[in-house]
């Protein structure tokens, strides 16, 4: 699957395929110790870099407001 940018496609592929050699070789194995966390950060900006320049940031913004994410503490 491709990303949300064509300019982001080599760093999700760089990223997919560190955390899936992670998952097999380390978390399966019981070692979560993090990894790929600097590539992820690399991956994770430019698609909020693409979100931006399409103007779904205003979307993600706004779906938020009318459903935000459930905290532990939401009920007191």
């Amino acid at each position: 699957m491709s990303s949300i940018s064509p300019e982001c496609n080599d760093l999700k592929k760089t990223y997919d395929d560190c955390f899936n050699k992670w998952y097999a070789t380390k978390f399966l194995q019981g070692d979560t110790t993090p990894a790929c966390e600097e590539i992820f950060t690399l991956y994770r900006a430019c698609i909020w870099r693409a979100i931006k320049e399409k103007n779904l940031d205003t979307l993600i913004a706004d779906a938020r407001k009318e459903k935000p994410f459930d905290t532990p503490d939401a009920g007191q």
